[in-house]
């Protein structure tokens, strides 16, 4: 694959989300301490990407809690990027 067509994801959520992310992540205490941190960290890892010319989509959290109940699978670092990859798969082949 030509590195111009991936497109990498990030997890996104809102404040009020991050407790039930919190709880469902087994690798919680590798996360962020607080969600500004995470959002700033977030952001920054954005840009970068942008001014590198690669693509980056965001991914909802709530899609990987449904996700993650319905396929019985421990949320960890792998698991939400095996899933942000199935999410961007699944969008990049809608026409």
């Amino acid at each position: 694959m030509n590195e111009a067509n991936i497109v990498y994801g990030v997890c996104w959520f809102q404040p009020e989300q991050r407790e039930r992310l919190l709880a469902i992540s087994e690798d919680r205490d590798e996360l962020e301490s607080t969600y500004e941190e995470w959002r700033s960290s977030a952001s920054k890892t954005i840009k970068e990407f942008d001014s590198e010319g690669q693509k980056i989509k965001k991914v909802k959290v709530e899609e990987l809690l449904a996700w993650r109940h319905g396929n019985r699978i421990a949320v960890i670092g792998k698991s939400r990027s095996d899933y942000f990859s199935h999410v961007l798969a699944k969008r990049s082949s809608k026409p």
